[in-house]
């Protein structure tokens, strides 16, 4: 709901640059927002878009250039701007309201204390805290204490509310919510939104304009998008309006254009794999080796089978039991890559790690190529969310310890080529001997990709494996990972909470209920050619009916949840 006066922007950043010593971060940032916008900045992590809303709040001084609110230079922080930050930020010993109240209580001195209380009260029951008051941070969720941040940010009456990445941290269900409270006081408060995300789908479903922040040193912006989607919108319905996929497809595809890595391709390094097995293969023979299957051997169609397998826990107060996952029952073909999705707490997790013979069967089966899953074992390679390494050994170091383990036949050489082969396949050739603590959080991962895969395993299990990690960063793990999987064909289970994720990666989509009592709702097969990549799915006329179908399930549940 732009202003249609075109007089004076309400913000207007001339061109402002920044660096941190010899570190150039933002050069040449020109912007202008007119009262009333919601605007979008995109960017991957490390473009300098948190040092752009903190020059924006006054809290960081541009090293050139000037930004102006209403024509007057912005010099400092001030409460005519209000920020929402990724972290929570709370004061722990207070209560949600008495963290509140504390900015209103210093922003409105000359205000009455009962006029101080109905303020931060209204703006607490704005963001759907009221029964909430009372209690302290510790006692919340995540989604709660952001919620908290908001409310205070907004009860100091800002003129522009400053989001920088608030939601990231949440799960899918608790980030919609609060996408659509953010969109219900933008416009009962008529404020002037600036939210800064990594999202693509946030930020076209919440904005009217999405600025792409190109990738830095000197980051700048390049392009923008204006989002002419009729508001309110929905979620579901977007799948089948046009003006969506051409939007979504083009901010993409810009995106991919400027940042994404190429991925090695065979032919670009000159490690070969050693033709030997690992020790997990009991038909292992030097003379008659070699990774990956036999073409007889794929689509088995009961290589990995689920018997009505649940799960039972005690009860908080030890007098009774819970069951979390009832019945999971499924077959798996050898080769196969399945998706599990569904809101958390629906037992997801639970099913992998039982899988994975971490977590103890309570009720049925998994039975692995003819033998029941009873313990963890080398067989199944397991990549978590949190990829714990040991920080003070390498990348190599890391994947070599796993190798060791299951390659003990093979020479000292062979082992070295398989390490450096799957650390090269994901793009970590320059980095492979730097230790696992100076590394990013997606180097990280990319780490415990290749220690999975150079494991040879039977059954490759992903829990949320692209979870901690910025959208964009997870598109790049993402054709990362199916570039690998096209390679060895594994059989393969991720748990996500990511719906394209999910169609991207597999050949069937398992959709769970709700839990406690979580079963299998639904199976959706995903007929999509292979190899696949995002901007090959983004054109393909079936891909936006599997994504209503998965959304339109995930909906369903969203109120029992």
């Amino acid at each position: 709901m732009p202003s249609n006066d075109a007089a004076q922007p309400l913000l207007e950043l001339t061109n402002i640059s920044k660096s941190y010593g010899n570190n150039a971060i933002l050069k040449d940032i020109n912007l202008s927002i007119n009262e009333g916008e919601f605007i979008a900045i995109v960017g991957f992590s490390g473009s300098g878009k948190t040092t752009l809303i903190s020059m924006i709040a006054g809290l960081v001084s541009p090293d050139s250039g000037e930004i102006k609110k209403n024509g007057v230079l912005i010099t400092a922080p001030a409460p005519d701007r209000g920020v929402v930050f990724q972290n929570y930020s709370l004061m722990p010993w207070l209560t949600v309201y008495e963290n509140v109240a504390l900015a209103v209580d210093e922003i409105f001195k000359d205000w009455t204390a009962e006029q101080r209380r109905f303020h931060a009260e209204k703006y607490i029951k704005m963001v759907s805290l009221a029964s909430a008051m009372d209690k302290k941070p510790a006692e919340l969720s995540g989604g709660m204490r952001q919620r908290v941040n908001v409310a205070r940010a907004l009860a100091a009456n800002p003129d522009i509310l400053l989001l920088d990445e608030p939601l990231s941290a949440l799960d899918a269900l608790t980030r919609g919510n609060l996408q659509d409270e953010i969109l219900q006081i933008w416009a009962q408060e008529q404020k002037t939104v600036i939210l800064i995300t990594n999202d693509v789908d946030e930020a076209i479903y919440m904005a009217d304009r999405v600025i792409p922040l190109n990738l830095g040193p000197d980051a700048t912006f390049v392009n923008e998008f204006e989002i002419n989607l009729e508001r309110p919108r929905d979620r579901t319905a977007l799948n089948r309006n046009e003006e969506f996929k051409r939007l979504r497809s083009e901010i993409t595809r810009y995106l991919m254009a400027i940042a994404l890595v190429s991925i090695h391709k065979e032919g670009d390094d000159c490690i070969v794999l050693p033709d030997v097995l690992p020790n997990t293969n009991k038909h292992w023979n030097r003379d008659n080796a070699g990774l990956g299957f036999k073409k007889n051997e794929i689509e088995q169609p009961r290589y990995l089978e689920f018997s009505k397998l649940s799960k039972i826990y005690p009860t908080p107060d030890g007098k009774g039991t819970v069951k979390v996952v009832d019945g999971f029952d499924m077959k798996v073909k050898k080769g196969e890559f399945i998706s599990i999705i569904g809101h958390s707490g629906c037992g997801k997790s639970t099913v992998l790690s039982m899988t994975a013979g971490l977590n103890p069967v309570s009720e049925g089966g998994v039975i692995l190529d003819n033998k029941e899953v009873i313990a963890a074992g080398p067989d199944r390679g397991i990549v978590f969310q949190a990829p714990s390494l040991f920080p003070w050994l390498s990348a190599f170091e890391n994947v070599s310890l796993g190798v060791d383990k299951v390659y003990p036949h093979a020479t000292k050489s062979e082992r070295n080529d398989i390490v450096e082969y799957y650390l090269i396949r994901v793009d970590l050739e320059r980095d492979m001997f730097k230790k696992a603590a100076d590394m990013s959080n997606g180097m990280r991962q990319r780490v415990g990709i290749a220690r999975a895969f150079a494991l040879s395993p039977k059954l490759l299990l992903l829990d949320e494996p692209f979870g901690m990690l910025d959208s964009l960063t997870r598109w790049e793990l993402q054709e990362v990972l199916m570039e690998v999987w096209e390679r060895t064909q594994v059989t393969a289970i991720v748990v996500t909470h990511d719906v394209d994720e999910a169609i991207l990666l597999a050949d069937r989509v398992v959709m769970m209920t709700n839990g406690p009592m979580a079963k299998i709702g639904k199976i959706e097969e995903i007929d999509l050619p292979r190899p696949r990549t995002r901007q090959s799915l983004l054109g393909h006329p079936d891909y936006y009916k599997y994504r209503e179908s998965l959304l339109t399930f995930l909906a369903s549940y969203d109120q029992a949840h």
